[in-house]
């Protein structure tokens, strides 16, 4: 049976409702859940508190990648419009817990639950004069109060695939959602035409703004003492293992052990606590001496003859890979890759897993031949024997390199056409 767009909301705000539910009882027992409800009570009295004087454009993102991807719009907004008040929303505790101090927003909060009564409850309290969500953000209560106030709604870095619910026969709620956008500005042109096949036209092609970011990130990266000591030694070659998870680690870390005589290796675990570093630093043993970041930041001839350095902090990865002759990216043995541009814009090779197959940029960079797939431990053996020889890592990097120049601009597209539009309303929605 077909469901009507307005049974499709309800069962849609059913949904919520019980995730709700369901939250509430998994904080009882998870630190992550019981973080979330609490950041979300915190969230309209953080409105509130905002200046009343200023344009305020509210930017939501679901967690730490797609705060990457919106942050060179906030920046360019901070210095180009430096009276507007940037309201910078998560979904994720991962993404709110390391950013909730980030300087460039003016408030920083959770997202609420997509109900209806939150939704208006928020964006009544905020007043956005606009609202840009990145990525992958479709929130349908949320989009829909948004439409009923007439509020401007923009998709920023934006990429689409056949199977999502907008393109099923069953996806009216999900196409009804699109209709609420003034513009999608999506990464690439398939992304376009699927979404002209879904009676969406209101889209630009501007690309990725990842790819500006991580641009911004080299330009202005700075030297980290430790690693210039650990990473000094000509005869051995730097190999950085970045968002590493246990799964990652089971395919790479034998290899190492092999070649440690001629390697430097610098892991930076996605996620970390004491027992998730010991674990790692037995793993590694006894074939391979490891040190952990924190130990040696203050005095860096303690990593004098290890092997490893254990990257046991946020905010650093991006600029240790600049050490690296080659990379690895983590997350490509569980739910996905994570951000290989990262690394790609120093001109190194990456090699990333097998979950890739909904990032562009890994399709791509494999294509330029800068990027490098594997499937599991001998195929990743199989690759990084190759990328030891100094002729081919070399090709492979140039072409990481310039494949991440060829894709710059997209802050700048977006930012001169959304933001002289800034006091219009829009009357899209039906």
């Amino acid at each position: 049976m077909k469901l009507t767009t307005r049974a499709a909301g309800a069962l849609y705000t059913a949904g919520i409702h019980l995730y709700q539910g369901a939250l509430r009882l998994a904080a009882l027992r998870v630190d992550k859940a019981a973080d979330m409800l609490r950041g979300r009570r915190d969230t309209i009295a953080a409105l509130r508190a905002l200046p009343q004087q200023g344009q305020r454009v509210w930017l939501h993102a679901a967690s730490l990648g797609e705060f990457e991807q919106g942050r060179p719009l906030m920046e360019w907004l901070r210095r180009e419009r430096p009276d507007t008040r940037i309201i910078l929303s998560f979904y994720s505790p991962s993404g709110y817990r390391v950013r909730r101090d980030w300087p460039g927003a003016d408030a920083v909060v959770y997202l609420p639950a997509d109900t209806p009564r939150a939704a208006r409850a928020f964006i009544d309290t905020l007043q956005p004069d606009m609202a840009i969500f990145v990525k992958y953000e479709f929130w349908a209560n949320f989009l829909f109060a948004l439409r009923d106030r007439q509020i401007p709604i923009y998709l920023i870095s934006g990429i689409f695939r056949p199977g999502q619910p907008f393109f099923r026969p069953w996806g009216g709620l999900w196409r009804e959602m699109l209709r609420c956008f003034t513009r999608l500005y999506v990464q690439d042109e398939a992304s376009r035409r699927l979404l002209a096949s879904a009676g969406t036209d209101s889209v630009t092609v501007a690309g990725d703004t990842r790819f500006d970011r991580v641009t911004d990130i080299m330009r202005g990266v700075r030297p980290i003492a430790a690693l210039d000591r650990f990473c000094s030694s000509p005869q051995k070659l730097t190999l950085i293992f970045g968002s590493s998870w246990p799964a990652d680690e089971a395919v790479y870390i034998p290899w190492l052990k092999s070649r440690r005589e001629r390697l430097r290796v610098i892991i930076a675990p996605h996620e970390f606590n004491p027992a998730r570093l010991d674990t790692l630093e037995r793993q590694l043993a006894p074939e391979l001496k490891a040190v952990r970041y924190s130990q040696i930041k203050d005095d860096p001839a303690l990593a004098d003859g290890a092997d490893c350095l254990i990257m046991d902090c946020f905010g650093l990865l991006s600029s240790a890979y600049r050490y690296a002759r080659v990379a690895y990216i983590g997350g490509g043995f569980g739910a996905g890759i994570h951000n290989i541009n990262e690394a790609a814009v120093y001109g190194i090779p990456v090699v990333f897993g097998p979950k890739n197959e909904k990032f562009i940029e890994a399709r791509e960079l494999k294509e330029a031949g800068g990027g490098f797939p594997v499937g599991g431990r001998e195929d990743y053996e199989n690759v990084m024997e190759r990328l030891l020889d100094s002729g081919l890592r070399e090709k492979a990097g140039h072409a990481a390199g310039a494949y991440i120049a060829s894709k710059l601009g997209a802050t700048g597209i977006i930012s001169a056409d959304i933001f002289p539009q800034a006091d219009k309303k829009h009357t899209s929605c039906k």
